[in-house]
């Protein structure tokens, strides 16, 4: 597993979203620049607290969110 020590919760900063680093500045802020093409530059001179690890650990973070596990289950026709 990776650490995602960069990803933090805290019910008192943007309603308990996950943030970076305590700070007010959304994972899904960071996730949503990237996937719109803003280079990891540019978000890094518009977020001068953010650290390029920050935003390496925002996709990390995102990425096993939208991990596919598949579950099988018995439905009535497979229940004999």
């Amino acid at each position: 597993m990776f650490s995602l020590d960069r990803i933090t919760f805290n019910p008192h900063i943007m309603a308990g979203q996950a943030c970076i680093r305590e700070m007010r500045i959304p994972v899904s802020l960071i996730v949503n620049l990237v996937a719109h093409g803003k280079p990891v530059e540019e978000i890094l001179e518009e977020y001068p607290d953010l650290e390029s690890e920050d935003i390496k650990q925002s996709l990390l973070y995102a990425a096993w969110l939208t991990r596919e596990q598949v579950y099988p289950f018995k439905t009535a026709q497979t229940v004999k």
